[in-house]
């Protein structure tokens, strides 16, 4: 299907887009504190290993469970309607879950409930927002990229940077804060989301079954050439990060030498460069194409795992992941507006949907095939196979003429 030409809400693009960035920069804020708050609550439920991981667990499972069936939803639905729902229902959840902690009724059962239905009510936020950019500023390919490029930016810098540290301060100083702050942070970008241009009226069509309608969301992603190459080039950016990061943690302690402050200031480099992706990724945009673009965002990630294990020093694996940090975003910003330039309006809420079970599937296989590597070949052996994982990828992009 061809690019669609469509007109943006009868609204300033510039006031829509603002309202929607600051809508996100207040969520992600509070869901990076949830990253943070989540499995130290686990930790102080339970010190059984199984029991703690199921936290983390439950967080990929409503995506894999319900993501599908939640973007066919969103493609029919109203898309600021559906993000509005989406964050009152996650802020009642945490709520709930705030009573159960001060009146001492928390368990880890209860905790990976939560955990879960907040990850279900991003199956529809999500979805719903990308949808919007598009409605808010055209489908120009410059726009659509210097918008999804501000997008990510604030979304690393809240998810990664600022919410994990404000996430564990909060909850050494009461265990309940963290998760009460992502209450009020959700309820905050519904306030902003609810102040959204109105979207155009759905016109009123007899939709297909929901399977059907998935099977069709589904089709498009794989049939079409270009949304097809950044599915995959995502996927296996995935793949090669998950299998180097699943044991970074061990190998930055083992073999850097690095402590708790140290590794974290290792992740928050990373998190640094992700910002300056998302202001470098419309230029880079700009001149590649989807294609060349996830080719050397692989090339990048491949050579920098390779130089931290190769050089196996703290301050060359901080540069590595810099670059490694740019380059993710990058792709999110490549592979979101080739989304949402080449996928209809009543369709996009399914293809993203879909594009996110690809990455989400690859990124857990990947962190299984860490902790099999590292188990072993020991704790350099991931490195080096996610650099080889990520250089062949990378190859096969550059050499692959894409076809039509």
């Amino acid at each position: 299907m061809s690019a669609v030409t469509e007109r943006p809400a009868e609204a300033s693009p510039k006031r829509g887009l603002g309202l929607l960035l600051a809508s996100t920069g207040v969520s992600v804020t509070g869901d990076g504190m949830l990253l943070a708050a989540a499995p130290l609550m686990a930790a102080a439920l339970s010190r059984d290993p199984l029991a703690v991981a199921s936290v983390s667990a439950a967080g990929y499972a409503a995506w894999l469970l319900v993501g599908l069936p939640a973007g066919a939803l969103v493609d029919r639905w109203n898309r600021r309607t559906v993000m509005v729902a989406s964050d009152i229902g996650r802020a009642a959840v945490l709520l709930a879950f705030v009573l159960l902690i001060v009146s001492n009724n928390a368990t880890i059962a209860g905790l990976a409930v939560a955990v879960f239905l907040v990850g279900v009510g991003s199956c529809f936020f999500d979805p719903a927002a990308q949808a919007a950019i598009p409605m808010i500023v055209g489908r120009d390919k410059e726009r659509l990229s210097q918008a999804n490029g501000r997008l990510w930016a604030i979304d690393t810098f809240g998810r990664s940077l600022a919410g994990p540290p404000a996430g564990a301060a909060a909850f050494a100083a009461a265990r309940a804060l963290p998760f009460g702050l992502d209450a009020g942070s959700f309820l905050l970008s519904a306030a902003l989301v609810s102040r959204l241009p109105a979207p155009p009226a759905k016109p009123a069509i007899q939709h297909a079954p929901m399977l059907r309608s998935i099977k069709a969301g589904m089709a498009h992603l794989i049939r079409h050439p270009e949304l097809r190459t950044v599915t995959l080039g995502m996927a296996s950016y995935n793949l090669g990060y998950n299998v180097a990061f699943a044991t970074l943690v061990l190998y930055a302690q083992d073999v850097l030498n690095l402590g708790t402050l140290g590794f974290g200031l290792l992740i928050a480099t990373g998190a640094l460069g992700g910002i300056a992706g998302g202001w470098l990724a419309p230029s880079i945009s700009a001149v590649l194409s989807a294609r060349s673009a996830y080719a050397v965002t692989l090339g990048v990630q491949a050579a920098a795992w390779l130089s931290v294990v190769l050089a196996g020093n703290a301050w060359v694996a901080g540069v590595a992941l810099l670059f490694v940090g740019i380059a993710s975003t990058t792709g999110s910003v490549v592979g979101g507006s080739t989304r949402q330039l080449h996928t209809a309006d009543e369709m996009l809420g399914r293809v993203v949907s879909s594009t996110r079970l690809f990455g989400i599937g690859s990124a857990a296989l990947g962190s299984v095939l860490g902790g099999v590597v590292a188990d072993a070949g020991g704790l350099g052996a991931p490195f080096i196979a996610a650099a080889g994982l990520l250089a062949l990828a990378c190859v096969s992009f550059a050499a692959v003429r894409p076809t039509s």
